[in-house]
């Protein structure tokens, strides 16, 4: 695992707020000592989680979105940081690994435009070379029986993640996607809005589930070819949950779960599916962040819950006074998953 930036016990000090008669989790989590083997220091650890930034937009520019993504991991790193350590979640369950070293990438799409040809070709190419990357580290992290915890960039890393845990596992895995977009786009070249399409035509996804999906931003070609392909791929809408009311909520999660749960899967979470989230394509109209907290820790009870990504977030693209707001809410959802998570029994889930 070369490609990546370490988070030292140093870094970790810098970004906690130390407080007399407070713990918090920056005091607790764990950080690869340096000169030690990064393999082996994972490995051996009892920590079961291993927290991994990707501080990236290229995938978002390359699919005509706004930049912004690179910013999360920077701010949700803070705020974990600062979360209380108590009996309701530890720090010491998690291994701050770092970032995957992206500098050189993002300094090439600079001046890179996609409304011209030749750049959306670049743009492309550098999110291919990410993808390597990204699924290196994933596989190595979960070969080593943890679980990874994936924070930043756009949803073109979801490939990466699915890869990874594939090559891992020995098999192709499944998905759930809480997500406005199925990301399962034609395959035109690499970028943030195909990262699913890719990997289920490579053989790496087995089944797909998208949860929330709007009607208004989803094209007929795709919904056509998820028609074809609905014993592996199939999706429930947003406006048939919480506009017309023609499904539950709560159901529409198990019915979800009753699809992916056969094999292992990974918990994909768009920012841009929850109303007034500075993101590459925000919105007005969508599930509340309570509904998204209820969403993530209902499937991280599963035995099969391989990872956790939380993506499409873009802090930067916030108001200034309120660019701290979304790293808060990847906290909550980092501990939602791993209160879950960590339940002794992990029993199947039902509600």
């Amino acid at each position: 695992m070369d490609k990546f930036l370490p988070f030292t016990i140093n870094d970790l000090a810098k970004v906690t707020n130390h407080r007399s008669g407070e713990i918090k989790f920056g005091e607790k989590m764990l950080t690869v000592p340096a000169g030690a083997n990064t393999i082996s220091y994972i490995k051996n650890t009892d920590a079961k989680y291993v927290l991994l930034g990707i501080p990236e937009d290229i995938g978002i520019r390359a699919n005509y979105g706004r930049p912004g993504a690179a910013s999360a991991w920077n701010e949700a790193i803070k705020s974990i940081a600062n979360i209380q350590h108590n009996r309701f979640c530890k720090g010491n369950q998690i291994i701050v690994l770092g970032q995957i070293n992206v500098l050189e990438e993002m300094k090439e799409v600079e001046n890179l435009d996609f409304n011209h040809m030749d750049d959306r070709v670049k743009l492309s190419q550098l999110v291919k070379k990410i993808d390597k990357d990204v699924s290196h580290i994933i596989f190595s992290i979960v070969k080593l029986g943890k679980i990874p915890i994936i924070i930043g960039g756009g949803h073109n890393n979801a490939y990466g993640n699915i890869k990874g845990t594939a090559l891992a596992k020995g098999k192709p895995v499944n998905a759930i996607n809480f997500d406005a977009h199925s990301d399962f786009r034609i395959l035109e070249g690499r970028h943030s809005g195909n990262g699913f399409s890719y990997a289920y035509e490579e053989g790496f996804l087995k089944k797909y589930f998208v949860f929330g999906l709007h009607e208004n931003y989803t094209s007929k070609s795709v919904l056509d070819i998820i028609k074809k392909t609905e014993d592996r791929v199939r999706y429930s809408t947003y406006d048939s949950i919480n506009i017309r009311k023609e499904k539950d909520f709560d159901k529409e999660m198990v019915q979800a779960l009753e699809f992916i749960k056969t094999d292992y899967f990974g918990i994909e979470v768009d920012l841009d599916a929850i109303p007034n989230i500075a993101s590459s394509a925000m919105t007005l109209s969508g599930f509340s962040v309570e509904e998204l907290r209820q969403f993530v820790s209902f499937f991280a009870k599963n035995k099969h819950a391989s990872y956790l990504h939380i993506c499409e977030g873009a802090p930067e693209l916030d108001v200034d006074k309120n660019n701290h707001l979304i790293g808060k809410l990847i906290g909550y959802l980092v501990t939602d998953f791993i209160k879950s998570n960590s339940n002794k029994a992990l029993k199947e889930t039902t509600i």
